[in-house]
């Protein structure tokens, strides 16, 4: 592995070698995000089997999920400034190869510690190399490319959690649950193979320094939030599992902005943070991640408990909505340039809401293919839309020497988006859970807690879309070079 470039007294200065290759090294890029996104999900079908397997109980398989969860976004962060500091490309490199081991011994696991800590494993190499994979992906393409570039990144990111329930349930259901992990393994190999030939050397900081306090604080603020949100939802809102992280959070969190002020290289620039239009597509993402997650919770839930619908079989009723996913984020893609992230942020949680106010209205109780899908394809083209665009416009205007660290904060937001969705929704179908499984048992009361969910996911969505006015900037994106706006 040939090291990255340091960039003198300029670090905007790239490497000569342009990319000879750019759409391949997209393809490569969106694989890596592709799997980090799929280890969240595909877990939900593979528990089951892996308790039994294993001899894990449910507090304990729970921590399979949450270990992940909470490496993975409290990490995001620090593996971005990484990525600035040390460069892109090692970086990349580094987390592919931790989360590619970590996939083969959890899957050699022979017990619940094994897998816990290659879960572990597999969420800081997935910390490293998301935000590494991002900044590579917006320092390689330029206006109007970087705009596709990023509609295939945002419909791979926002339908992987799709595609996980039918991966997962065609694997656990086939050669075990032990290939939910192994199927990593050549992927990841692949691609180490090919990114260095193909992806030249980015710069880094010339003498960078780590923030190691502000790391820690921040790694540790973000970790107990998401812990937090995820305990609310298994155990509600007013429990002290949840409220006692998410306290501990808001004072690491005061803790962090104090260090942040004073240090000289500080992990996250506050300027950076203030600076417009990140902020806003930031609070963006944070939303429609929780709307998106939220939305495919309460769905999933629904079929299987309600409907008596087979992990694998709700995963093919997901499948047009990740296709639907991905025609969204190809649709904003392809028009930002053109009409400016306001107005297609907005139209995008609008059309998001009006598809989740169809499936509480229409979809609980009726026909699965002509009640429910409906709503959540139109939600789901929203949704995709609505990702690339936060992803497009929080990215626009940071400083290359920033690109990392602007993509752990986005990132993060994502996680915590996810938990959040999951959390409030989780509370609000609590009703769903309960009872025996079937349609001919779904009580009247599980019912209608359905109906909630989707209803308040569809308010989340227009209060977004209301937002967006407020949240985004009004001109259009520069076809020109990406990271300025023409008003």
């Amino acid at each position: 592995m040939s090291s990255e470039v340091t960039a003198g007294q300029d670090p905007n200065v790239a490497d000569s070698r342009a990319p000879s290759h750019p759409w391949l090294i997209l393809i490569l890029l969106c694989l890596a995000q592709f799997m980090v996104i799929l280890d969240i999900m595909v877990m939900q079908v593979a528990l089951p089997e892996i308790g039994q397997s294993l001899n894990m109980d449910r507090a304990a398989l729970t921590w399979v999920i949450t270990s992940y969860t909470v490496t993975f976004g409290g990490l995001l962060i620090l593996g971005g400034r990484l990525a600035d500091a040390v460069g892109r490309r090692t970086t990349f490199l580094t987390g592919l190869a931790v989360f590619t081991i970590a996939s083969l011994t959890a899957g050699l696991a022979t017990g619940g510690p094994m897998l816990l800590t290659s879960r572990v494993a597999q969420g800081i190499g997935a910390a490293v190399l998301s935000p590494s994979a991002l900044s590579i992906l917006t320092t390689i393409f330029t206006g109007k490319e970087r705009n596709r570039a990023l509609g295939i990144w945002g419909a791979i990111s926002a339908a992987g959690a799709a595609v996980g329930f039918v991966i997962g349930g065609a694997l656990t259901s086939g050669p075990g649950w032990e290939w939910v992990f192994y199927i990593n393994i050549p992927v990841g190999v692949l691609i180490f193979a090919l990114v260095p030939a193909l992806v030249p050397a980015q710069p880094r900081e010339a003498g960078a320094r780590t923030d190691i306090l502000g790391g820690l604080i921040g790694t540790a603020a973000t970790a107990s939030l998401i812990y937090g949100l995820i305990r609310a939802g298994d155990t509600g809102w007013t429990s002290a599992t949840a409220l006692l992280p998410v306290g501990l959070a808001v004072l690491l969190g005061i803790g962090f902005v104090l260090v942040e002020r004073r240090t000289s290289n500080p992990l996250m620039p506050l300027g950076l943070v203030r600076r417009p239009p990140l902020p806003g597509a930031v609070a963006m993402m944070v939303v429609a991640t929780g709307v998106l997650l939220g939305m495919y919770f309460a769905a999933s839930v629904y079929l299987q408990h309600a409907e008596g619908y087979s992990a694998l079989r709700t995963g093919l009723v997901f499948l047009p909505v990740a296709v639907a996913t991905a025609v969204g984020a190809h649709l904003a893609a392809g028009h930002l340039g053109m009409v400016g992230p306001r107005p297609i942020g907005a139209a995008a949680m609008a059309l998001s809401a009006v598809g989740l106010a169809l499936m509480a209205w229409i979809g609980v109780g009726g026909n699965t293919l002509t009640a429910l899908l409906p709503g959540f394809v139109l939600a789901g083209i929203g949704l995709g839309a609505a990702f690339v665009t936060a992803i497009t416009s929080g990215l626009s205007s940071v400083p290359a020497q920033h690109a990392g660290v602007a993509s752990g904060i986005l990132n993060t937001g994502h996680e915590l988006g996810a938990s959040l969705g999951i959390a409030v929704i989780s509370t609000i179908a609590a009703a769903g859970f309960e009872g025996p499984a079937g349609k001919a048992a779904a009580s009247s009361a599980a019912l209608t807690s359905f109906e909630h969910a989707f209803l308040a996911a569809a308010i989340g969505a227009a209060v977004l879309a209301l937002a967006a006015v407020v949240l985004l900037p009004k001109g259009r994106l520069a076809p020109s070079d990406g990271p300025v706006f023409i008003h």
